[in-house]
């Protein structure tokens, strides 16, 4: 995918704290501005290895070594059919090859993984062959590729005992996601010998995406009790600024960091992480850097009530957490959403409790069409004191939540907008519209809402609700 230098570097340095301990960071023979990329990357002092990709093509060695990267993961087409596809050559010319650009990148002082492409469909003589060949001119490793996601669990770990046996230097796994079983193929061959993984930050990569690194790590670290050396209370953070970044966003049911992984609604559920939160949750959601999520909606029970309040440090007495209860209820019946911050609005009413919003709105203007650069200007009162700012974006949705965020620096300079969806509620060019966002600061997220004829106001007042409570509770 394309990522600008700016954009690769914040995550190549994310990458870097998290503890990862080889970064490839692009493909150099790519252009001059993804060389120029790899070099920043290469040059800003990380303490992981930096890698390039290259075909068994001496010029894209010669384009890594441009880069200053540390090593190259050299790629060599192994099974007949990419053999025949892609070169147009027979085995003996490929393995010749490999050996040649692997001698020719050792003799200019790179780190080479030399890899098989196509591993899982080429002929298994032949490929340990290759790797025999490319040990033999100086590869510091190598990599059995699953290119097509065709391994099992259980063959994965027949090869990877053999192959581990059988050869001379530390081999790696890399595995495609087109039958999911990305990351079990992956842990299988961990567990068989392999000395390095690929991954990738969210499951990213081509079709169905790679092993995904959150999967891979917290299996190893919570399922087989062994230590990755990867900070994993990093994770969620990390996974975040990817699917921001990249523009991706992560399913709301992806392992781990999907938005409903550490979230619960049904009652019974909630009932018993009360008792105890090993009930329903294999880890706590701190160990990857998250926070539980409690949904209120249609399957809501008194438990979930309870715990959200507590969790808001509010305190309900019988009578009054049952009327919040059927008023949770009424709006989940209706098929609507139930975000904190209506909540907290229900609660606040039951319990007779106001409280001063911090940040005030008193109007806002949006310029917007086909020929302007959509801007938004903003009066806000924030703590009595007036602060009126404008901004642009590419959108007027954008714009005003852009020139918001400029007028509150001074309490809320750090929330971030997780998320944000849009729901018509009703038909029609004046459909009532249904804003849901998710706000994070600190660590602490929640999920607020706005609802308006209008998508402009209902998002305004989504996030002033969201921002409010997160100022609030800071």
């Amino acid at each position: 995918m394309a990522l600008t230098r700016e954009k690769k570097l914040l995550i190549a340095r994310a990458l870097d704290e998290l503890g990862v301990s080889v970064i490839e960071a692009g493909s150099a023979i790519t252009s001059k501005g993804e060389r120029e990329s790899i070099k920043a990357v290469a040059n800003d002092g990380l303490s992981a290895e930096i890698c390039s990709y290259c075909r068994i093509v001496k010029a894209d060695v010669d384009h890594a070594l441009e880069c200053d990267v540390d090593s190259i993961h050299l790629v060599a087409p192994v099974s007949d059919l990419h053999i025949r596809t892609k070169l147009n050559k027979d085995r003996d010319a490929v393995r010749k090859i490999a050996a040649d650009v692997t001698e020719y990148a050792k003799d200019h002082g790179l780190i080479v993984e030399l890899s098989g492409e196509d591993s899982s469909r080429a002929d298994l003589g032949f490929l340990k062959a290759l790797y025999a060949d490319g040990i033999e001119a100086g590869a510091d490793r190598l990599c059995y590729c699953d290119t097509v996601g065709l391994l099992v669990p259980e063959k994965a770990t027949e090869i990877f005992r053999e192959l581990s046996a059988s050869l001379k230097a530390p081999i790696s796994i890399h595995c495609h996601n087109d039958f999911g079983f990305a990351t079990a193929n992956t842990v299988a061959a961990l567990a068989a010998g392999a000395k390095q993984a690929h991954v990738t930050i969210n499951g990213l990569g081509e079709r169905s995406g790679n092993a995904a690194l959150e999967e891979v790590v917290m299996s190893l670290e919570w399922l087989y009790k062994y230590d990755t050396g990867i900070k994993h209370e990093q994770i969620y953070r990390i996974s975040r600024l990817v699917s921001r970044l990249t523009g991706i966003p992560v399913a709301p049911n992806k392992a781990l960091v999907g938005g409903n992984a550490f979230t619960h609604e049904a009652g019974i559920h909630v009932h018993g992480l009360l008792a105890d939160k090993a009930t329903y949750e294999p880890m706590s959601p701190e160990q990857i850097g998250r926070q539980r999520q409690i949904v209120l909606g249609k399957h809501a029970g008194r438990s979930s009530i309870t715990l959200a309040l507590e969790e808001m440090g509010l305190k309900a007495g019988e009578a009054q957490a049952e009327e919040i209860f059927a008023r949770v209820k009424q709006i989940g019946d209706q098929g609507k959403f139930v975000s904190d911050s209506d909540l907290q609005t229900i609660a606040e009413n039951v319990l007779d409790i106001y409280t001063e919003p911090i940040v005030k709105l008193e109007e806002f203007t949006i310029v917007s069409g086909n020929r302007v650069t959509p801007t938004a200007s903003v009066k806000l009162r924030v703590k009595e004191k007036e602060i009126v700012q404008a901004g642009i974006g590419n959108g007027p949705v954008d714009a005003v939540i852009n020139a918001i965020r400029r007028a509150v620096r001074s309490c809320a300079e750090d929330i971030i907008l997780e998320e944000f969806h849009v729901d018509a509620i009703t038909g029609g060019t004046d459909a009532l519209v249904e804003v849901r966002m998710k706000l994070s600061k600190d660590g602490k997220t929640i999920t607020s809402s706005g609802a308006r004829t209008d998508i402009i106001t209902a998002s305004v007042e989504a996030l002033m609700n969201g921002m409010n409570r997160l100022v609030r509770e800071d």
